[in-house]
């Protein structure tokens, strides 16, 4: 699997586009997820991004798309949120990415008021939709695991059973490591997965509440889940996701970190190639 990592380490630390993506591919990264909104981006910056990306052969695995309102209980809302996200799928037509990393959102008023299970067939529908218009352009979804109370993605059981929900052979799973960790999921859970995941993030955490850290500051132990990841057996990158270095003026430190961590781990169990 390729080692990769999404560019808003560098972009929450104030550093522009280009120089951001020529740090990450010095720095030996095989592959980048792209950040970004797609309504309202200049077509300067996705060529920005496109070229910088070809000229430091740094393919472009994942678009990223955050997307709560698919499971608003107001139809509009829905729609609207369908039709941006598959404005995300034209971008990553542009970037040739591979897949299309959605974000779903949480239940609303403590799963009271409104039915969960209108919620859930909402989010079924929207990503239905999303899905059938990613797979006529050759992309596949891959939905996040949030580790949250409320989330309507918060376990491998009910990842699995919503992709199943789906029944869209391109609509799958990301496996975030320290996601599954926060949601008490072991890795034998991964089982659940197999035939349905195309995407991993990785990063590390107190095992208490979302860090975003690099391997080796927090808890958790990635062995176990790096290699049922392996086990799988499928063609994907390995992401690192970062988030709120505590020092931005050294975020290049705070990547390279992350870097060297999380290339032994793969090659402890065989992974990276």
């Amino acid at each position: 699997m390729k080692l990769g990592i999404i560019n808003s380490a560098f972009g929450q630390a104030g550093v522009d586009t280009k120089t951001g993506l020529e740090h990450i591919s010095r720095l030996g990264f095989d592959s980048v997820d792209i950040f970004t909104e797609a309504i309202g981006i200049e077509q300067s910056e996705i060529d920005l991004i496109r070229k910088t990306c070809d000229d430091n052969d740094l393919p472009i695995v994942s678009t990223v798309v955050v997307s709560a309102g698919l499971v608003d209980f107001n139809d509009p809302v829905r729609d609207y949120h369908v039709e941006r996200s598959n404005k995300f799928v034209d971008l990553g037509q542009q970037f040739d990415s591979k897949n299309l990393l959605l974000v779903l959102g949480e239940y609303i008023w403590q799963r009271e008021v409104i039915p969960p299970e209108a919620q859930w067939e909402w989010g079924v529908e929207g990503v239905r939709k999303i899905g059938s218009y990613a797979g006529e352009r050759g992309m596949e979804i891959a939905l996040e695991l949030e580790p949250f109370r409320l989330s309507l993605l918060n376990s491998v059981p009910k990842m699995a059973q919503f992709i199943d929900d789906c029944a869209l052979p391109n609509v799958k799973a990301n496996i975030d490591v320290s996601h599954l960790v926060l949601a008490d999921s072991p890795p034998s859970e991964l089982e659940l997965l197999k035939g349905k995941a195309t995407h991993v993030h990785i990063s590390d955490c107190d095992g208490k509440v979302h860090g975003d850290l690099p391997p080796g500051r927090g808890v958790v132990k990635f062995a176990p889940y790096l290699q049922a990841i392996k086990d799988l057996d499928f063609e994907g990158a390995v992401s690192l996701e970062l988030e709120y270095s505590p020092d931005p003026d050294k975020i290049v430190e705070w990547v390279e970190e992350a870097y060297n961590a999380t290339d032994s781990l793969m090659q402890q169990v065989g992974l990276r190639g």
